[in-house]
């Protein structure tokens, strides 16, 4: 494809990085189901180890179906580079073991996915990586927690589950100022609502298992940033630690950004229904949504994200047992703690999701026994409240 950049996100998210022309023609990327790759000679094969001739050796370092994929998310992230992992954790992993060294310091945001905490353990305890938490919210606020050993900002915007915003430009403003790179989790937002590396971040991690696989088939991770970081990025982490994405789950991909502008836009139109809904139900104590104009956020939203998301968290009016029976009443919605997929998904964070984060820790992050984390799907948005309704009712 070229000229991509003059090009709109829609048509970028099925166009960018695929020539059939290159590919004997066929309109769809072929799927390179191979392990590795023949040379035509010997010195063929020695010049593409030591990087003087391009071409693909080894599917652990490359694939023609990988590279369409991180192609495509680079252009739909604003970024000139990309990589794709075997799995969302993959990408958070190999990206923060890629920035720190022995005895570094991590800034997060105030609130973190369990496993990315649970990485952070093992970082604190075994290689004296610490990391703390803060709500970024003032300068102040992040200064107070910067060492002279702050080796990156790890932050969710918005955070899981509790849908507080972050606002990038100020964190980025302090992060420049210390010549700290900053790094965001985008995959609530995807690069449809979302674009952090336009606001001046460094590098973009994607659970693609989520909403840019968006069927619930596929298990995956992304980063994307500047050819230089990335490409650090590639030749150490990636390529020594492995953690690479098959060439089929990279098809599925593919085919899943095709129609990520038009589910996105399902998502979030249900999602703004379905808020809205909640809030007026009595035995719902809180309801949190970025689009919702009453969300502390919601300035915030409408200055760095497009639309306010197709996630929403809602706390019960009531304790741990109601939650637990209002949950098990539904029929419709799915019990399953994944996110962005067509089905409507239910979850626990304090159970699930956040199950592995001590319970003084979870309290901070502001997750309680009562708050459930909604992924809204594209069905009927008039069933999936129906359905929420009936199980609020038997409460």
């Amino acid at each position: 494809m070229k000229k991509e950049s003059k090009y709109k996100f829609e048509t970028k998210a099925i166009h960018s990085g695929y020539d059939s022309t290159k590919h004997l023609d066929s309109l769809a990327p072929p799927i390179y189901q191979t392990s590795t790759f023949t040379f035509s000679s010997l010195e063929q094969g020695a010049n593409r180890f030591a990087g003087a001739e391009g071409g693909y050796v080894y599917s652990r370092l490359s694939n023609p179906t990988v590279t369409i994929l991180e192609e495509r998310i680079a252009q739909l992230e604003a970024g000139e580079a990309a990589l794709a992992f075997g799995s969302g954790m993959a990408a958070v992993s190999a990206v923060l073991i890629g920035l720190t060294k022995y005895g570094d310091h991590i800034l997060c945001s105030k609130g973190v996915y369990g496993c990315t905490f649970g990485l952070l353990q093992i970082l604190k305890e075994k290689y004296n990586i610490d990391h703390s938490f803060s709500d970024l919210a003032t300068k102040e606020a992040i200064l107070s927690h910067i060492n002279e050993n702050t080796a990156c900002i790890y932050i969710e915007t918005p955070i899981n589950p509790t849908m507080t915003l972050v606002n990038l430009e100020l964190v980025v403003s302090v992060a420049k100022e210390k010549g700290i790179i900053v790094v965001v989790d985008n995959t609530f937002s995807t690069p449809y609502l979302q674009q952090p590396l336009q606001l001046g971040c460094d590098l973009v991690i994607h659970s693609a298992t989520k909403f840019i696989g968006g069927h619930g088939d596929v298990v995956a991770g992304l980063i994307a940033g500047d050819q230089e970081l990335v490409g650090q990025l590639k030749k150490t982490v990636q390529k020594d630690i492995g953690g690479v994405i098959a060439p089929f789950d990279a098809w599925l991909l593919v085919r899943g950004l095709k129609t990520l502008a038009v589910r996105m836009d399902r998502h979030c139109e249900n999602a703004e229904k379905i808020a809205a809904q909640l809030k007026e139900h009595p035995k719902v104590k809180a309801v949190y949504y970025p689009g919702d104009r009453d969300h502390p956020d919601y300035e915030l939203m409408k200055k760095q994200m497009k639309k306010g998301g197709g996630l929403l968290s809602f706390e019960l009016n009531g304790n741990y047992e109601q939650t637990v029976k209002a949950v098990n009443q539904l029929k419709l919605i799915s019990i399953a703690v994944s996110l962005g997929d067509a089905e409507t998904l239910i979850q626990h964070p304090a159970s699930m999701t956040h199950g592995a984060v001590p319970e003084k820790v979870r309290k901070e992050m502001g997750i309680s026994n009562e708050l459930l984390r909604l992924s809204v799907g594209l069905e009927s948005w008039e069933d999936i409240w129906q359905d929420l309704k009936q199980a609020l009712d038997s409460v």
